[in-house]
């Protein structure tokens, strides 16, 4: 027989039950007596259809192909055990690279949420959930750091978290397996965040081939010098990745000319002298080098360091940022509680009020003009 319309088959698999019968309820028929004799009952419908989940009518839809997870907050009401809080059918597509992330951003002219958090604080299982909180919030892009002996260019918060993630036994290659679990479940493209020496140790293809591997999207390692990066920025692009530098305060135009033209994916600007942590304000020459950088690249710049609060993103968003990075308040509301799942708690609703502080005013909303749906009807 030919294919049913794409119409019928939507309307078809809408039909269909998503439970099991009950078979107490619909006894089969005596023997003797014909099965006409009155209307044949659910349970006699096959077994394929019987046995239908929101993931088969999806695949009989429209979204036939595309990724299922589960999101948060639905309840499941499985037989023979209490509902518990689970993670409800959702649709996702395939997670963007960090350049059409920032394109797809563009073109609904919104500001991205970056988050920062420091892998093993508290655990490799609370990494994990946390990424997946963050990701569920809103997060565009999301930087995951490997905890380092020496991170010269974290405060005090980040320090600490580096030092209790190493404490409790985290390890370079338990952060690269926390990548390639989650990735695939995720949206926002994740840029591992690590110092030189572990890539040195290791090799530069080897390492940048393992991450890729695992579903990175992007590198960014804060002291590696310019001079230095072209080696490595070579084996990322062969590999599919972005190499992520740095620009500062301090940065000659020039330079940061240079800088902007070797950064890929996005540029960092360092928004103050020194190294991250929480301040009061953001400092107001944060406008003048968004327009340097801006003036030198049409690449996205993304600023950092000192950005707490939903005031202080919504500042650096008027200022004409692409991206808002935040990392010693998130990662203080996650390591700093009495227990994981109270930072798991404070971590949510923080990264909530941040993602509420990066909206540009005016954006369209996600999946809007030109998304998904517009693509699918041909109106792209």
């Amino acid at each position: 027989a030919p294919p049913l319309p794409e119409r019928q088959r939507i309307a078809l698999a809408s039909r269909l039950p998503l439970e099991p019968p009950d078979p107490a309820a619909d006894p089969p028929v005596p023997p003797g007596r014909s099965s006409r004799a009155r209307r044949p009952a659910r349970s006699s419908r096959p077994e394929r259809f019987t046995k239908m989940t929101t993931a088969h009518a999806l695949n009989a839809s429209a979204f036939a192909g595309a990724k299922v997870t589960p999101a948060r907050g639905a309840r499941s009401s499985a037989v023979g055990r209490k509902s518990v809080v689970t993670r409800a059918m959702a649709v996702k597509t395939k997670t963007l690279s960090i350049p059409k992330t920032f394109e797809e951003l563009k073109r609904r002219g919104q500001c991205a949420f970056i988050p920062f958090i420091c892998a093993g604080d508290g655990g490799i299982d609370t990494t994990e959930k946390a990424v997946r909180i963050l990701d569920e919030v809103g997060s565009d892009v999301i930087e995951l750091g490997v905890p380092y002996s020496d991170p010269l260019a974290d405060g005090p918060t980040i320090q600490a978290a580096a030092t209790r993630a190493l404490a409790s036994g985290t390890t370079l290659d338990q952060v690269i397996d926390l990548v390639a679990r989650v990735t695939p479940d995720i949206s926002a493209p994740v840029v591992l965040f690590t110092y030189y020496n572990p890539i040195y140790q290791r090799g530069f293809e080897p390492f940048v081939k393992k991450i890729a591997a695992a579903g990175a999207k992007g590198l960014l390692v804060p002291d590696i010098p310019l001079e230095e990066t072209g080696e490595l920025s070579a084996v990322c692009k062969a590999n599919g990745l972005d190499l992520v530098l740095l620009s500062t305060p301090t940065t000659p135009t020039e330079r940061m000319a240079k800088i902007a033209e070797k950064s890929n994916g996005f540029i960092y600007l360092v928004s103050v002298t020194g190294v991250t942590g929480v301040r009061s304000g953001v400092e107001s020459r944060v406008e003048g080098l968004v327009k340097s950088l801006k003036s030198v690249t049409d690449k996205p710049v993304a600023v950092g360091f000192g950005i707490s609060k939903k005031e202080q993103a919504a500042e650096v968003v008027k200022w004409g940022a692409d991206g808002v990075i935040v990392g010693s308040a998130l990662v203080k509301a996650l390591g700093e509680a009495a227990s994981p799942e109270a930072g798991l708690e404070a971590l949510e609703a923080l990264a909530v009020e941040l993602r509420e502080g990066s909206n540009r005013e005016g954006a369209k909303p996600k999946g809007s003009g030109g998304g998904f749906f517009a693509r699918l009807m041909g109106k792209a």
